[in-house]
């Protein structure tokens, strides 16, 4: 299979609570003030990660701690995955302590050869609606990229530069813990063991440390934008690139663009690691 489209997946629809404590423990991770968080409030736009986390029973998980494809593409069950990219609209807020629905569905699907050898793509669309609400608060797509195989070897993407077009206008260090990745890993009921397993992440994918959740580098990127760019955001476009290591320094960065703000994180040696758009 080189690529599927929407209609041979099917669509799950899920309910959910946008739920306080959870918003809470948010606030928490970003070092913000938990109290200042109330029933009733907007979500902060970037916060709905917590919201329809995958379930998936302790006896179903892969090897790698992650949730297996729904789907089988032949080669790719005992795969590694990451994050490659998200592209999220925000329509209206989401209100904290009302209860929301999700529609999700896988809407593409294709194998490539990637530099380590060969990748599926699978995208998933995922859209919430405040519960009896016909109209969509946020749509989001997740490129999720599988490759194929079980052997150690973690592929080490080519150097990519920061985002052209200029010097950052707005910067801050990103320092990603131990302590950092375990919090979001809880929130988003994560077990892959890339994020807190360093003698399997090394020994069995080949990487040189625990990596940094790219999920968790998208919300540091939008939340510290909006806040100190001083805008709500309708729109973000973000790709991954290569990996952030725990414990290794990282930096925030971002200047105005046309649409919004070209966002970028670097790791250590200037390189980019996630970059897109917030806008």
């Amino acid at each position: 299979m080189t690529g599927a489209g929407a209609a041979e997946f099917p669509v799950t629809t899920r309910e959910d609570v946008c739920a306080l404590p959870l918003v809470r423990r948010t606030a928490a991770l970003l070092d913000r003030d938990p109290l200042a968080y109330r029933d009733g409030d907007p979500l902060p736009r970037g916060w709905q990660f917590t919201l329809f986390t995958q379930e998936t029973r302790q006896s179903d998980l892969a090897a790698d701690g992650f949730t297996p494809l729904e789907n089988d593409i032949p080669g790719f069950s005992a795969s590694r995955v990451m994050l490659g990219g998200r592209r999220i609209a925000y329509h209206r807020d989401l209100m904290i302590g009302e209860a929301v629905r999700q529609d999700s569905q896988i809407v593409a699907m294709a194998q490539k050869q990637g530099r380590s050898g060969p990748l599926a793509i699978v995208t998933r669309r995922s859209t919430i609606y405040a519960a009896g609400s016909s109209q969509p608060a946020i749509v989001e797509d997740s490129d999720m990229v599988y490759r194929a195989g079980t052997a150690s070897g973690g592929s080490t993407p080519a150097a990519e530069p920061a985002a052209e077009g200029g010097e950052a206008e707005l910067s801050a260090p990103f320092l990603p813990t131990t302590a950092m990745l375990f919090r979001y890993s809880a929130l988003s009921f994560n077990a892959h063991r890339i994020h807190y397993d360093a003698p399997y992440t090394m020994a069995e994918e080949g990487y040189p440390g625990l990596v940094v959740n790219g999920g968790l580098i998208a919300l540091a990127l939008i939340d510290w934008c909006q806040r100190f760019a001083a805008i709500t955001t309708t729109r973000t476009e973000l790709r991954s690139v290569r990996p952030l290591y725990c414990g290794r320094p990282a930096m925030l960065k971002a200047r105005r663009a046309e649409t919004g703000w070209q966002v970028w994180a670097e790791d250590e040696n200037g390189l980019a690691a996630q970059q897109g758009l917030v806008g």
